[in-house]
């Protein structure tokens, strides 16, 4: 998935309007966690895990139709994997912008 934005990494988004990047030298290294991993690596293959569930459901959910596949149950279960992958992102990027929101409201 690209960044549109810039926000998660290349030259735009935290870089620009004068705001130091935070893995510039002055800040030192990026954070990351006990595995090593940063928020935008973790966050990446999160939505990498995601869309490869939604694409599972997507074919079982085909080859039920087509008739390659006979269990039903199966096709529920890869369905609901995929749609709690995608409400977990939701609440996710829903937290982010009650948190920017909250930035965005204070005062210097």
């Amino acid at each position: 998935m690209a960044d549109p934005l810039g926000f998660i990494g290349g030259s735009g988004g935290l870089g620009g309007a004068g705001f130091p990047r935070p893995d510039t030298p002055s800040h030192g290294a990026a954070p990351r966690d006990a595995s090593g991993q940063t928020f935008k690596d973790s966050l990446m293959s999160n939505l990498d895990e995601a869309n490869r569930l939604q694409q599972e459901a997507d074919r079982a959910v085909e080859d039920l139709q087509t008739g390659r596949r006979n269990d039903v149950e199966g096709v529920i279960l890869a369905t609901q994997k995929a749609d709690d992958a995608f409400r977990m992102l939701q609440a996710l990027r829903n937290k982010m912008m009650e948190a920017y929101e909250e930035i965005k409201q204070m005062r210097t």
